[in-house]
């Protein structure tokens, strides 16, 4: 025998699937509905409470805890629909499942897009209750079980020290892994990859398992000093060394001194400085501008970049003694275009966090939000995904991001990317095979599978399109 809310039971199938026996408040303003609902779903299994009236089932909501709630659309004083958005402001974990005998696809619609999880139409079948129920409580064991996974991936993320960085996919895992090796020797590490991947986060990640999280972290993006003042940023200067230097100045690497200095968009920096760069390297020591004695500093360079360092030494805009200094161990991040596994858990993590910040919590994705998402290739990567559903909560009024909420472009190919990125070729015959194939895909799914239709709007005949069908498997 089981308990739960004060109630006993005989384990039933349906408390297989949670372990406990659901508990399912019913509300309806006809009485002989809420007789017969209740009785069903005792027998089978739920332990029910019953509201005649939207008030009432909020009183109940407010003591105590339930799994589902199975509610009338159109009911006196507070609707169905009315009392959906107070369970979901509430905070309540219950999963909603709207009825009426009043069902249109709109208000079915409706309901789905407030945040409830199915919606049946009466009059209705005893099965399809319980079939709808049922599907409710497999997907609360796949949320219990999304939920234990990203526990165990927290932990692993505080373990390893790569705070905030989200990455479930074996691309991301090896990155970790890599990263996790060399954090605890003191070797410089080049993390190389596209704009918008995380590098600073690799970087602060490596400084914490290795320095410690109570070291300094200094930061610095190479490109966005002014060139005059490199070098007193970087060495700093003592006093008189130049027009205004009126008292000493500690530069970036004594600022870093006992941590780690991270030196952002590496390519950036200027030839002259390279050479005093790689002097501090390799003797561990700093000299003032003005200064006449060199200071001892131990400091541990991480950098970053993402251009391609070893083309730029070719150009002679990179010395490539540097380049080897730097790249004792490379650390490369992948774009999100090319682990699109790790997409839906970083929008799980950034609404999360993002809603948390805007004061929408518990905002969801719509299937037709994720099916964009998942379309577009994400030249911007983890940057550009933060902001398009940091716009997205913005606009979103309920508790689901739809997919009107999302930016226009998204889905569109940024046309200033190189050409082998959009086909991994430079052969204009393979190109156009992939091309086209993509044309026609893209036409049929916009015609609905209309084949008359998508050959009007490709401007070919219907017997090439039927030909080309079958040519492309599609």
């Amino acid at each position: 025998m089981m308990k739960r809310h004060g109630r006993e039971t005989g384990l039933s199938s349906v408390e297989n699937l949670l372990g406990v026996q659901p508990a399912i408040l019913v509300v309806d303003d006809e009485a002989n509905m809420r007789h017969m609902l209740a009785s069903l779903l005792s027998k089978n299994g739920y332990a029910v409470d019953q509201a005649a009236e939207g008030a009432s089932a909020l009183a109940l909501l407010a003591g105590k805890d339930f799994d589902y709630v199975l509610s009338d659309v159109r009911m006196p004083g507070l609707d169905g629909l009315d009392l959906l958005k107070q369970i979901i402001d509430s905070g309540s974990r219950a999963t909603v499942i709207m009825m009426s005998a009043y069902g249109t696809a709109e208000l079915a619609v409706e309901a789905m897009k407030q945040g409830a999880y199915d919606y049946i139409s009466k009059p209705f079948k005893l099965d399809e209750v319980l079939l709808v129920l049922r599907k409710a409580q497999e997907r609360e064991r796949l949320r219990r079980e999304n939920q234990r996974l990203k526990e165990e991936l927290q932990a692993l993320d505080t373990e390893s020290a790569f705070v905030g960085m989200i990455g479930v996919s074996s691309a991301m895992q090896a990155v970790f892994q890599l990263a996790a090796k060399v954090a605890k020797f003191d070797s410089t590490v080049l993390i190389t990859g596209e704009s918008g991947t995380g590098k600073e986060l690799i970087a602060r990640g490596l400084h914490r398992l290795g320095r410690g999280e109570d070291a300094p972290f200094v930061a610095v993006n190479c490109g966005g000093v002014p060139v005059d003042l490199l070098e007193s940023e970087f060495f700093g200067y003592a006093k008189g060394a130049f027009t205004g230097a009126d008292r000493e100045k500690k530069g970036l690497f004594e600022s870093a001194d006992k941590g780690t200095l991270f030196l952002d968009e590496i390519g950036e920096m200027p030839l002259d400085l390279q050479v005093k760069l790689l002097r501090v390297l390799q003797e561990g020591e700093v000299r003032r501008v003005g200064a006449v004695q060199p200071r001892k500093v131990d400091v541990r360079v991480l950098a970053a970049t993402n251009r391609n360092l070893e083309a730029l030494v070719d150009q002679g805009l990179f010395r490539e003694d540097l380049f080897y200094r730097l790249n004792v161990f490379n650390v490369h991040i992948p774009p999100l275009r090319e682990h699109p596994e790790d997409l839906l858990p970083l929008c799980s993590h950034f609404l999360t966090r993002l809603g948390e910040q805007m004061g929408k919590n518990g905002m969801r994705l719509a299937a037709g939000a994720q099916t964009r998402l998942l379309a577009h290739d994400w030249p911007g990567n983890v940057r550009e995904l933060k902001s398009a559903l940091e716009r997205a909560l913005i606009l979103a009024d309920g508790h689901m991001v739809l997919p009107e909420h999302l930016p226009e472009q998204l889905g569109a190919q940024n046309m200033e990317r190189r050409l082998e990125d959009f086909f991994g070729t430079l052969s204009l015959k393979k190109a156009k095979i992939i091309m086209e194939k993509k044309l026609i895909s893209r036409a049929m799914e916009h015609c609905g599978g209309n084949k008359s239709r998508a050959a009007e709007i490709l401007e070919i005949s219907y017997p090439a399109l039927l030909s080309k069908l079958k040519v492309y498997d599609l």
